[in-house]
């Protein structure tokens, strides 16, 4: 099976490993094209000096970019996708996208007789170096089975969540909890600091207690209270995540204050700490209003 795979960033890459070996015949694209010659001087892969060259002759095609709008780019752009696709050819988007455009890139490439699933994956940089991702899939059943074996190189669990779109629906969705999640703890510990609680005896509580989160149980332990702030999700990409979920309810007229303000609060953190920012970063705008640190 002939695969394309476009997008080698900090999870591209990894999923794009577990893809070079047999049955898998790989070429790889990537805009900054350093990037795809170090990927392929360590692994089994061609590189494409164009989207268009990249999907020409692949039965697969991979996308892993930031946003829905570089899928546009790379499909419509110079030298994009769109023209070069071979009918019967499957493009598996596994960007974290909005809805509304997958489905309008969907009914496109319809029309070239080339289908569309959308696959956002969740589990970060570790799950993606295991192969252990967990992948949301929108589209059709049939259009899955045809290229179940290629995303279950890199995913573990795998769900359908429904039409084409839904997969980005989930996925902005779950990152938007993320970011509750990560704000609420922050701002919970800041008031306990100010309070005189040791925070870490704080999450001690709090984590053999209903208030837990994976942000309580793991990432405030081992990136706030050590300061560490690995960069593995950047800030950037979870406020464009949340903004999408905000934009969603909007349009389904469904109430979510909660989430509206949680967006906000996540932009306003993008504009204080910078577009390289790791996303537990955020707490360092909490802890900045109120004058304390959480360690």
């Amino acid at each position: 099976m002939k695969l394309a795979f476009l997008g080698l960033g900090d999870i591209g890459a990894l999923m794009a490993a577990h893809l070079v070996r047999d049955p898998f015949d790989v070429t790889v694209w990537n805009r900054t094209s350093s990037k795809a010659d170090r990927f392929a001087s360590e692994h089994k892969a061609r590189v494409a000096p164009t989207p268009a060259a990249a999907v020409k002759d692949a039965d697969v095609i991979i996308t892993c970019l930031p946003s829905s709008i570089e899928v546009e780019a790379v499909l419509h752009g110079e030298n994009g996708m769109l023209k070069a696709l071979r009918k019967g050819a499957v493009l598996i988007d596994c960007t974290s996208g909005d809805p509304p455009t997958s489905r309008s890139i969907a009914a496109e490439l319809r029309q070239r007789g080339v289908d569309f699933i959308d696959a956002p994956v969740s589990g970060g940089t570790t799950a993606a170096k295991a192969g252990s991702l967990t992948v949301m899939w929108g589209g059709e059943a049939a259009v899955f089975e045809r290229v179940r074996p290629v995303i279950e190189a890199f995913g573990k669990k795998i769900v359908h969540a429904g039409p084409v779109g839904s997969g980005d629906a989930l996925k902005a969705v779950n990152n938007a909890l993320l970011a509750v999640h990560i704000l609420s703890t922050a701002e919970g510990l800041a008031v306990l600091v100010k309070a005189g609680v040791d925070p870490k005896v704080a999450l001690e509580v709090i984590n053999a207690s209903s208030g837990r989160s994976n942000s309580s149980e793991n990432l405030i332990p081992q990136r706030v209270l050590t300061r560490a702030f690995p960069r593995t999700f950047r800030l950037a990409l979870l406020d464009k995540d949340i903004g999408i979920a905000s934009v969603l309810a909007e349009d389904l007229d469904a109430r979510t204050p909660v989430i509206s303000l949680a967006a906000k609060r996540f932009h306003e953190a993008r504009e204080m700490l910078g577009e390289e920012a790791d996303h537990v970063e955020a707490v360092k705008m909490v802890e900045q209003e109120n004058g304390i640190e959480i360690r």
